[in-house]
């Protein structure tokens, strides 16, 4: 069914037909739905995107940056006796060293478990590393496998669900995936070219899928863990809030 914000579609849609079932949500969070184009844009203009008067008096909030000392943030050793999420970074031969350190820096961030580097991937003190870890190689454990088959049997011993972040057939669409929040969750991030290794997928206990909507399908891995990462640990985040 078409967008039902106006009774008649949008003057994009004589050729795209939106694909969900719930249309006003859909245009809202462009999932599922049109293609961006000129015309699309034209018509959230007029039908969602809400047009301030100039004249109006808004009073804002106060949005005033925060210092570094405002931020509350932990010592190094504080980090590593706190507790973490119950997530695993694997990175599957991931040749740039900046995507490496970019990994480190997101883990430090949500608190993730720790990271494994397979392969060919760069470990720490490598210099493009630490540019964009920022600090994060020393709050953050981490292991090395030469292959990521012996991460994944590692982890899977350890009582842990495995998953490959892969478009794949019979791929879960992420903004759908549920975690099984009684076990620990790894999660392989494949190579800036080639992507998660086909065999690491047949080992994995499934694929999630993050859903692009663009011309390319391919976001940088480093993103992607970003991403991934954020969604999977609010699961784990709301079932520790309602404990």
């Amino acid at each position: 069914m078409f967008c039902q914000a106006k009774q008649t579609p949008p003057p994009f849609a004589s050729s795209r037909r939106c694909l969900s079932a719930n249309c006003v949500v859909c245009a809202a969070n462009l999932v599922g739905c049109f293609a961006p184009c000129a015309g699309f844009w034209r018509y959230m203009a007029q039908n969602f995107i809400v047009k301030i008067s100039t004249s109006s008096k808004i009073n804002l909030p106060n949005m005033r940056k925060l210092s570094m000392e405002e931020l509350g943030r932990v010592s190094v050793s504080s980090f590593k006796s706190s507790h973490k999420l119950p997530i695993v970074i694997i990175l599957d031969n991931v040749r740039s060293a900046l995507n490496v350190g970019s990994a480190f820096r997101t883990a430090d961030g949500f608190a993730v478990y720790e990271l494994a580097l397979c392969g060919i991937t760069a470990q720490p003190p490598h210099r493009e590393i630490l540019k964009t870890a920022l600090g994060a190689t020393e709050s953050v454990d981490w292991r090395y496998f030469e292959q990521t088959a012996e991460a994944i049997a590692f982890y899977r011993a350890q009582g842990y669900q495995v998953f490959a972040i892969e478009q794949a057939e019979g791929s879960q669409l992420l903004d759908q995936f549920t975690a099984s929040l009684d076990a620990p969750i790894a999660l392989i991030f494949g190579n800036e070219v080639e992507g998660v290794a086909q065999d690491a997928i047949n080992a994995a206990d499934g694929c999630i899928e993050i859903p692009q909507f663009g011309t390319k399908h391919s976001l940088n891995v480093s993103v992607c863990v970003g991403i991934v990462v954020w969604e999977i640990g609010k699961q784990f985040f709301n079932k520790i809030g309602n404990e």
